[in-house]
């Protein structure tokens, strides 16, 4: 895993600054520490970080071919690069190293464009073909690896991260009004839209060609819910899948370093801990963090349960309401987007607990919940549409019932009778909103009259409407699955799984990821995925019997980070001095008596704490990246803590150690 960057002037006779080359590059430094390389050929540049992972010596970037015609910086890993090299080395094609990267070079010199068809991994590159004066940009299928872009009118830029962009002179700073709204709407920014109105990310499963000053963009892969009858049993699902979880994993052990396990003390990752055990044995590292205090739910018991089981060499931490603090300005910083993850930031500490221990590359369980349907509001929409189909005119009835469970205490229920009346592909908005979520009730109020002319236009569902169109023909559950992993996945939970890591200079790999498990996944009925109020039925069942059953059978609970307690408590006087302050960037795009009225009502009965959450990220990220403060043409470094957080930081310690 590495950090890419280029520049392709349109003007043929126009150099390319290898210094502000340069610069971009190293603004990405924290992605690949091993090394540094460019490439500068007349109008065009190509740059990168290295991460060293596979042929530690040989394995330099840029990397061309032969006769230096195809120039390629590429950013991840291919999984079947041995394959494909073997397949190129019988058509002929000589290798000089034993890289994935040059597997890429000669599967362009056989394949062109189409060779992003055979690869298998999580990638993001850049490829310059000298001879057709073309630059090919191509990301993975699920979008694991970040690639951004920016067309400044006399030339196009890339890179793996948007403060490298960002250094470039010409790159316009312009913010999006529509990337404010979007955050609020779904707490991440979906789709190939950025917080910036004139940059733009690459999206999954696409290649972006770009040559004689014109940009053509195609999709060369969608996940596809065209075959769900072809299983004959649940047991030969069961078993296909057994089989397709041992080899997927084997292929993302591949490496030249140690590898270790993000164990978060649930199903998916200790089914990829019990498959990389039985791979690599007790050469396998296994990692975790907790919260250690009344209350708070800890998974360190059962991911030592796990390590235990396994026979791992096991890493715990906990994470205090100090560490949360301390590293929330990078955490803006290093996500570069206005995304809601706490639990963003106990993995930072995590992977860097694992890099102080010598482990560069990490496995991790994202996806399984993606992929077999775990998360619980997919139940809970499913039983609501039904319901609603079931009842027709007496919908009022099931109505009443809400509100009913509602006034007995089971407060979650009560935004949905409010999704009575509405289809799902107008109120799921991922899986992180609705259109009753706390923002998308408030903005009238919170918003500013010019904020609100701006974006007077807007649809509350304009990034997900059209990826429902596409498989309107679909069951329900296939349809929000198809949304999550259309956005939520590559938008959030991948953001922060590449950014986070990257930010220690670790790689984070994740199986339940690989497209040959989406694919499979897609191929299931619904009731292979669900079973009664249970999730991932097929996944549990594939883990049966090897995975400890107080594992197995836990209610999910996610990764519990406790940051509302601490918001209101050990940093509520940071939070309102951050954030109730009038000279907050804030203030700018929403009125400060609708702030006021949302911290304060956080600190007086503890609703809303993930908006709370959110407007602190917001905030930060405003004074970071959405002012003057960082200035072009310097290298991008991560920001200290303000005087104010000093200040916090500083009593937090003297509170921890008593002096």
């Amino acid at each position: 895993m590495c950090g890419i960057a280029g520049i392709l002037n349109f003007d043929w006779a126009a150099p390319v600054n290898a210094r502000l080359l340069r610069d971009m590059t190293d603004a990405i430094a924290h992605r690949g520490p091993d090394g540094r390389g460019e490439y500068v050929s007349g109008c065009v540049g190509l740059g990168h970080r290295r991460l060293s992972i596979i042929d530690l010596s040989r394995g330099g970037q840029p990397m061309c071919n032969e006769d230096a015609s195809v120039w390629v910086t590429y950013n991840g890993e291919i999984y079947n690069f041995a394959d494909v090299r073997s397949d190129l080395e019988s058509r002929g094609h000589m290798f000089k190293s034993a890289s994935d990267t040059e597997v890429i070079v000669h599967a362009y010199e056989e394949w062109g464009e189409q060779a992003v068809q055979r690869l298998r991994g999580m990638f993001a590159f850049a490829l310059w073909d000298d001879r057709k004066q073309q630059l090919l940009l191509a990301r993975d299928r699920v979008g694991i690896k970040p690639l951004y872009y920016t067309n400044t009118g006399k030339a196009f830029l890339f890179a793996s991260e948007l403060k490298s962009l960002l250094v470039h002179p010409a790159v316009s700073r312009r913010l999006s009004a529509r990337a404010i709204d979007r955050f609020l709407t779904y707490y991440y920014l979906p789709g190939a839209e950025t917080a910036f109105a004139d940059i733009y990310k690459l999206e999954p499963g696409h290649c972006l060609i770009v040559k004689d000053g014109r940009v053509r963009k195609e999709q060369y892969w969608d996940l596809c819910f065209d075959e769900p009858h072809r299983w004959r049993s649940f047991s030969e699902a069961v078993e296909a899948l057994q089989d397709l979880l041992r080899q997927t994993v084997k292929d993302h052990m591949t490496s030249d370093v140690p590898v270790g396990v993000l164990l978060s003390g649930g199903v998916d990752s200790t089914g990829v801990l019990r498959y990389a055990a039985e791979e690599a044995g007790d050469a396998v590292h296994s990692f975790t963090v907790g919260f250690a205090g009344e209350g708070f739910a800890d998974e360190r018991p059962y991911a030592r349960l796990a390590a235990q089981r396994y026979g791992t060499r096991h890493y715990d931490i906990p994470l205090t309401p100090y560490e949360f603090l301390e590293f929330l300005p990078q955490y803006v910083w290093h996500m570069e987007e206005p995304v809601c993850e706490p639990p963003a930031v106990a993995l930072y500490y995590v992977s860097r607990l694992a890099r102080e221990t010598g482990v560069k590359v990490l496995l991790s369980g994202e996806g399984g919940d993606e992929a077999f349907a775990g998360y619980q509001n997919y139940r809970n929409l499913l039983f609501l549409e039904r319901a609603k189909s079931a009842l027709g005119s007496a919908k009022p009835l099931l109505r009443s019932t809400l509100h009913a469970f509602a006034r007995l205490g089971w407060n979650r229920v009560e935004p949905y009778s409010k999704l009575i009346d509405l289809p799902l592909s107008s109120y799921y908005l991922s899986r992180t909103a609705t259109p009753e979520t706390p923002f998308n009730r408030l903005k009238s109020a919170l918003y500013r009259a010019e904020l609100n002319e701006a974006l007077r236009d807007r649809e509350s569902n304009e990034a997900t409407r059209g990826l429902f169109e596409r498989v309107r023909e679909q069951p329900l559950l296939d349809r929000m699955l198809y949304v999550d992993t259309k956005t939520w996945l590559p938008d959030d939970l991948l953001v922060k799984a590449d950014k986070m890591t990257m930010a220690t200079s670790v790689e984070l790999r994740v199986p339940l990821l690989d497209f040959r498990v989406l694919e499979f996944a897609a191929s299931l009925p619904q009731s292979f995925k669900l079973r009664g109020w249970s999730g991932k039925r097929i996944l549990k069942a594939a883990l049966k019997g090897s995975v400890p059953r107080e594992i197995l059978e836990r209610p999910k609970s996610g990764f519990p980070v406790p940051y509302e307690r601490w918001l209101r408590a050990d940093l509520k006087e940071f939070v309102g001095d951050t954030l109730l302050t009038p000279t907050a960037a804030l203030t700018k795009y929403f009125r400060t008596s609708a702030l006021d009225t949302i911290v304060e009502g956080f600190f007086r009965d503890g609703k809303g704490g993930k908006e709370v959450f959110s407007l602190l990220v917001l905030e930060l990220w405003l004074q970071q990246f959405g002012t003057a403060e960082t200035q072009h043409g310097s290298p991008m470094l991560a920001k200290p803590p303000s005087a104010r957080q000093e200040e916090y930081l500083e009593a937090f310690l003297v509170n921890r150690t008593g002096t």
